[in-house]
């Protein structure tokens, strides 16, 4: 049996890790994922946490600091599409100076940093993987006095009750094994009256289960992006509710796109512009040529090239699953606990 490596005390990138160390930690990373459901959840740290060390790199070079989708309008381009969505979230819950906020999964700080700049709010990061906060902090030093971060585990949030004035979410609890146990301790760290607001990778309900296409959609999009499972968006409301909150909004936000600019637009090679190369296609397979020629000449570790092909599996399946209608990472969600 294939075992990961123990957890690493020191954050490191792929780039940083021992030739001999990237290959067992891709292997391991599959063999968890082949184990099932129930084995993805009992060892979810371990197993996003992996993933994030192996991948963070390959998400900066592609898709900047933030790491998210978002509904483009005719005209758009991506990273204004990105920043409106998350601004979008800081008008629903009314951010503004003298506030603090949960960012609950922070990733590298994109997100963060422009919510800061944009509403003055303060923000506190939770963030179980070290590389990516190291990488989180730097993003924010212009705004520091407005940013925290915590190296911890959101199923176990290390804060005392009421202590936020608002948390957001944005696409990073799709990876918490329960989501009803995941709300639980975000309504648990909120003062009441405080809102919850969030983005959710979600199955919609034109996926069949009984479909063999749409189940390896679901299958390629769980395992490029270290995912237990993917929930319904009813489940997603279900488990708001469950938690203790009041859910006061609920909506898919994927077809609030132009025709012409649907979220995975990103994904397909059609946005031509120098910045947007490593997103497409022909840039994937560039990457992937190149880290293939550089193990051979063994100066990439061997392993680097699986990892690029298990996102390249990964985004073609986002964008079969938008253009089929069946999945969407943006399923909108605003909250309050009583």
């Amino acid at each position: 049996m294939t075992r990961m490596p123990a957890k690493r005390a020191n954050s490191r990138s792929l780039a940083d890790l021992a030739p001999d160390e990237v290959k067992p930690m891709v292997d391991g990373y599959n063999e968890i994922y082949d184990a099932g459901p129930e084995r993805r959840k009992e060892q979810y740290r371990s197993f996003v946490n992996h993933f994030y060390d192996l991948v963070t790199d390959f998400y900066e070079f592609g898709w900047g600091q933030s790491f998210h989708f978002a509904p483009r309008r005719r005209g758009e381009n991506f990273e204004a599409s990105l920043l409106r969505h998350q601004h979008f979230l800081a008008d629903r819950l009314s951010l503004r100076p003298g506030i603090e906020v949960l960012d609950v999964g922070c990733g590298v700080g994109g997100p963060m940093g422009n919510l800061a700049r944009y509403s003055g709010a303060s923000f506190v990061g939770i963030n179980n993987n070290a590389y990516q906060l190291e990488r989180a902090k730097l993003h924010t030093q212009d705004v520091e006095s407005l940013c925290r971060f915590i190296h911890g585990d959101y199923m176990q949030i290390p804060e005392d009750d009421d202590r936020y004035d608002a948390a957001i979410a944005i696409e990073s609890m799709p990876h918490a094994p329960n989501k009803t146990a995941a709300f639980c301790e975000v309504c648990r760290v909120l003062r009441p009256g405080s809102y919850f607001a969030g983005y959710e990778w979600c199955l919609t309900e034109d996926f069949d289960p009984d479909n063999a296409e749409h189940l390896r959609i679901k299958n390629d999009i769980m395992m490029g992006n270290a995912l237990p499972e993917l929930a319904f968006t009813s489940e997603i409301c279900d488990a708001l509710r469950k938690a203790g909150f009041e859910l006061l909004e609920a909506s898919d936000r994927a077809p609030e796109s132009d025709l012409q600019t649907p979220w995975y637009r990103a994904l397909q090679g059609r946005d031509l512009r120098l910045s947007s190369i490593p997103r497409t296609p022909i840039g994937r397979a560039l990457t992937n040529l190149t880290l293939r020629i550089g193990e051979k000449l063994r100066v990439v570790p061997e392993g680097a090239t699986a990892v690029s092909t298990l996102l390249n599996a990964a985004a073609d399946a986002l964008v079969e699953g938008g253009k089929a209608g069946i999945f969407t990472p943006m399923y909108f969600f605003l909250a309050r606990k009583p």
